[in-house]
């Protein structure tokens, strides 16, 4: 259960070893979270996170966690909803893919979509059905501003975005009363290995000011959250552009 001040005293991660994701794990172990659940594959990267967090004084399990791997997330997860009541679920995980490559390879477009809707819709409602047995918890959704209006440039992973941004509003909705609570978050162009090497985009972040807006949105209850802030209306502009307006924009 969340402490008095309500904070969550136990994390799962999906995507153990994403950028954004270990970065609320740390601020949430140096508050009062004390046992975290990294879910992920396999990988150097992951075993390095959870030696971090437990350095850090958590209790750490890592669990084999393939997000493409839709008809295992049932049973993996609901291994780890088994070892104890958790007070937040982030949903980390996603792949950039490659735009150009993608549009000449259908299934490698489709693989896309596999991490990033299919693979949050199969895990979101696992978690969701397993937080609502509980009767209280936050599921917490890393979305993006590219799925609020699609680009030329990455109209691929923008309309992932834009369906699991859709789906999770929705599955909120639906937990309404329920004692869950889900919460959308939105970052922009965000510095890390995803986006190495990629021009960057204005107001570009960071993963730790992401984590610090989940952080913040968790202690309000919000239920969206943009990082940074100011794109809440960067965006309004950008979703009302005429297409023909739109169009001539060099995105």
């Amino acid at each position: 259960m969340k402490n008095a001040l309500g904070q969550p005293q136990s994390l799962l991660l999906l995507g153990g070893s994403s950028e954004i994701g270990l970065a609320t794990a740390r601020r949430l172990v140096q508050g009062r979270t004390r046992r975290v659940h990294l879910a992920g594959r396999p990988s150097p990267a992951l075993t390095a996170a959870a030696a971090e967090l437990t350095a850090m004084g958590a209790e750490v399990s890592v669990h084999d966690f393939d997000a493409a791997a839709l008809d295992t997330h049932e049973t993996v997860l609901g291994k780890v909803f088994a070892e104890g009541d958790i007070d937040a679920v982030l949903l980390a995980f996603g792949v950039l893919g490659d735009q150009l490559k993608d549009e000449q390879d259908p299934m490698a477009a489709a693989a896309v979509g596999q991490v990033n809707y299919l693979g949050a819709v199969t895990s979101a409602l696992v978690s969701a059905q397993a937080l609502r047995r509980q009767g209280h918890g936050s599921l917490i959704v890393l979305s993006s501003v590219a799925g609020e209006r699609a680009r030329r440039a990455n109209f691929i992973y923008g309309s992932t975005k834009a369906g699991l941004d859709a789906f999770a509003q929705g599955l909120g909705d639906s937990l309404q009363g329920t004692g869950v609570h889900v919460m959308v978050v939105r970052p922009g162009f965000v510095r890390g290995r995803m986006t190495e090497g990629r021009p960057e985009a204005p107001m570009a972040t960071t993963p730790e000011a992401v984590a610090e807006a989940i952080l913040v949105g968790l202690q309000r209850g919000s239920e969206t959250v943009w990082a940074p802030g100011a794109l809440r209306v960067v965006m309004s502009g950008v979703r009302h552009l005429p297409r023909p307006v739109y169009r001539r924009l060099a995105v």
